[in-house]
């Protein structure tokens, strides 16, 4: 059996030095306990994690996702529309390559070797593209 002093583990309480005999299960136990809160400390102080969602200076409002309304989600779905319309007006080589990158997820070189051209035709294609998009929207 070791002593401890009951002052270094609960400041708030005892003021003055309090020696109590413990078992080694229970010296053990508060060396585990203290080496978790030691590393605890330390990946906060690694990793800049010192917010709580349960804080109160908006925080958690900016990281949870908004529920979004039935005429919200009718709106995106009309523009999605309208922006696929505007898309299929392109010329035809245009259309193609900005459906194929922005609806299909291919990458600007797997479209260039789909049509055996240079990847930087395929940018400057949609770029114009989009370009032009901008304007009709």
């Amino acid at each position: 059996m070791k002593k401890i002093n009951l002052r270094e583990i609960y400041p708030d309480v005892y003021t003055t030095d309090f020696f109590v005999e413990v078992t080694e299960d229970v010296i053990e136990t508060i060396q585990e306990f203290e080496r978790a809160e030691a590393a605890y400390r330390r990946k906060i102080y690694r990793y800049k994690e010192q917010y709580s969602l349960d804080c109160e200076n908006g925080i958690e409002n900016a990281v949870l996702p908004k529920p979004q309304t039935l005429e919200m989600l009718l709106e995106e779905k009309q523009f999605q529309k309208q922006v696929y319309a505007a898309v299929m007006k392109l010329p035809e080589k245009q259309a193609k390559r900005i459906y194929a990158r922005y609806y299909m997820g291919m990458t600007v070189n797997e479209i260039a070797a789909v049509e055996g051209v240079d990847p930087s035709r395929i940018r400057d294609s949609i770029r114009r593209g989009l370009k032009r998009l901008g304007k009709k929207l």
